[in-house]
């Protein structure tokens, strides 16, 4: 019997030791978990991750407590997950300028923003919308771009700051098209919003829920919306291919992400929920008022996903030889 049983705790032990990730994850979670948010309040990333969370904590009854820590191109937030403990307890939401950072600040960061940082899911998509000055003299987007190549130089363009995903889509469109404007980085949205409808800049990208009442107020002009399909938010506005032919697709994203060795089983789990909570039908409603187009998907493909605009936002980077402030 004492052989047996010393047989059993041996195949206990080793069991234990192969699957020691397992183990630990069957208990989780046991206290709150931390969910930080890069940017301030009020904004994109918190307002989807609020949506979200509140559908997984009706659904799962976690505690789940979110947290601000906005600053420095949201490289505060995403360094304290960084460096904190991978045991399923902290996790992150960052934006598209997640992948511009690591070709942005290549070698001058303490920590790295790829290795460090684990894909969770996808949450959603949200298309950008180019806008212009009321005094600008064009109606549509064939005749900006032609106005825009007759007066090299002479435009200005505003972004929520360098490295934003409307930044990185009105270079893409400067590519795109051949032609030159000056960018005037601003310190989020509503202060370049302003400056466009003082004529102070005369070009503007953004999300359509900030844009679109302005263009509906006839205070700004949309042009095109910078994504292969119209979006019901703002049906009224054409793609860049119906308006131009041109094939241009740049939006603005949101993705769960957390520490780089946390239990793939938890890393799961938060990826399955993710999923059912953007999948509810009132969170599919709320989004599309926001001009969200929602996912949820596994950590393969959101690595997938992430990997692919890491790339793409390094190729306009270094054509542009774009350099962070």
């Amino acid at each position: 019997m004492n052989r047996r049983l010393f047989h059993l705790g041996g195949i206990s032990t080793l069991l234990g030791l192969i699957f020691p990730l397992s183990t630990q994850a069957a208990s989780w979670p046991n206290k709150p978990i931390r969910w930080i948010v890069p940017y301030a309040p009020g904004g994109l990333s918190d307002v989807t991750t609020r949506i979200v969370v509140q559908k997984i904590i009706e659904n799962t009854g976690w505690q789940i407590v979110i947290e601000n820590k906005p600053g420095a191109n949201a490289l505060i937030g995403s360094e304290f997950v960084a460096r904190a403990n991978p045991d399923g307890y902290t996790f992150l939401t960052v934006l598209a300028a997640h992948s511009v950072n690591p070709t942005l600040y290549a070698g001058t960061l303490s920590f790295d923003p790829l290795k460090s940082l684990a894909p969770v899911s996808l949450v959603g998509i949200t298309p950008l919308l180019m806008t212009v000055s009321n005094a600008l003299p064009v109606k549509d987007l064939k005749e900006f771009i032609a106005y825009a190549k007759a007066n090299p130089g002479k435009l200005s363009y505003g972004s929520s700051g360098i490295g934003a995903a409307a930044h990185m889509a009105t270079e893409l469109f400067k590519i795109k098209t051949n032609i030159e404007m000056t960018h005037v980085p601003y310190k989020g949205s509503a202060l370049a919003l302003q400056d466009l409808m003082g004529n102070n800049i005369q070009v503007f990208v953004d999300t359509p829920p900030t844009l679109m009442p302005q263009v509906r107020a006839g205070k700004i002009k949309a042009l095109a919306i910078m994504s292969h399909q119209r979006i019901s938010s703002a049906s009224e506005v054409p793609t860049m291919l119906e308006a131009a032919r041109l094939d241009l697709d740049s939006s603005t994203w949101s993705m769960f992400l957390t520490r780089s060795g946390t239990p793939k089983d938890i890393i799961d789990r938060i990826a399955m929920e993710t999923k059912r909570a953007v999948n509810a039908p009132e969170i599919k409603a709320r989004f599309e008022q926001l001009g969200i187009d929602p996912f949820g998907n596994t950590p393969e493909e959101a690595n997938t996903f992430l990997n692919s605009e890491v790339a793409k936002m390094a190729a306009i980077i270094q054509s542009k030889n774009i350099k962070p402030e």
